[in-house]
């Protein structure tokens, strides 16, 4: 029969004393860096971490729905401008566009339903990932949801700004005047809230992949916020933190559509006003390359 000696019994000792020690040392320290991860970026929408996982999706490939493979490809039609109807379109566009800014003062006015209805078919040209066009826009005129809409953003906003934001994301924004009173939700007369569709659904019920799905949507939100100015309407981007779960269950939408962003669309209000403030320059935002000479 083996026995142990006095000296393996504080060895087994010491041993378990440190497997014990690591565990949960290990524990305490995915934890600290979780909570270090949290405190770097208090600000991060717990609705909008997640996203379609390519390896994910390959392991369980039976669930989801194989692409499209054969697609005909036709002739590109394409308009072709002199070169001066080229710098007098491209200087006439960069004019309309330098004008635009974030109103947060929005009269009540109604806007033709038609320019909402084509400002986002302009918004849906956007180019996607395999062409999968993962965006809704959801667009609301009912005076009882907006402000619906705006009490759900009001609570989340008085937190964020007292808690989640923190001081420096505070301080930046005070000299746009702003704080978590949205009084726009109520008076704009068109709300125009964009989801992000992280997957899709085919015909037969399976998942289809949504490739880019969060950038997809932001280009198509540039064009939307172009389209609006192009027809002279204002708006302000918001991205309400934390607010998109209890918004899309207000709205109706399904668990595969996050909430990107939140427009106010309307006309200015008479007594709008915006704060001072110049765009960097073009050195500032474009480098240019020469083609070297030998």
């Amino acid at each position: 029969m083996f026995l142990l000696t006095p000296v393996l019994v504080a060895l087994v000792c010491i041993l378990m004393v440190w497997i014990f020690k690591n565990s949960d040392g290990g524990t305490e320290r995915r934890k600290g860096e979780a909570r270090a991860q949290a405190e770097a970026c208090p600000w991060v929408d717990e609705d909008l971490k997640d996203c379609t996982d390519v390896h994910q999706v390959e392991e369980d490939a039976n669930g989801w729905q194989e692409s499209e493979e054969d697609v005909e490809h036709i002739p590109f039609s394409h308009t072709r401008y002199p070169e001066r109807e080229m710098v007098r379109r491209s200087q006439e566009y960069y004019e309309l566009l330098s004008k635009r800014r974030s109103v947060r003062f929005i009269s009540n006015e109604q806007v033709p339903m038609e320019v909402i209805d084509n400002v986002i078919k302009a918004a849906g040209t956007a180019p996607s990932g395999a062409h999968t066009e993962p965006w809704t826009f959801v667009v609301v005129k009912d005076p009882d949801t907006k402000h619906q809409i705006r009490e759900i953003i009001e609570e989340e906003e008085e937190i964020n700004y007292l808690k989640r934001m923190g001081p420096r994301w505070v301080t930046d924004l005070r000299k746009f005047r702003t704080n978590w009173i949205k009084e726009y939700l109520d008076t704009a007369p068109v709300l125009i809230l964009v989801f992000k569709q992280v997957h899709g659904f085919a015909a037969n019920g399976k998942k289809k992949i949504h490739y880019y799905n969060e950038i997809s949507v932001s280009i198509a939100c540039g064009i939307l916020l172009a389209a609006l100015q192009n027809a002279g309407l204002v708006t302000v981007t918001t991205t309400p933190l934390n607010c998109g779960s209890r918004l899309r269950v207000l709205l109706g939408r399904p668990a595969n559509e996050k909430l990107l962003m939140l427009l106010p669309v309307g006309y200015p209000s008479e007594d709008a006003t915006v704060p001072d403030l110049t765009r960097k320059p073009l050195d500032q935002i474009m480098l240019f390359y020469f083609l070297k000479t030998s």
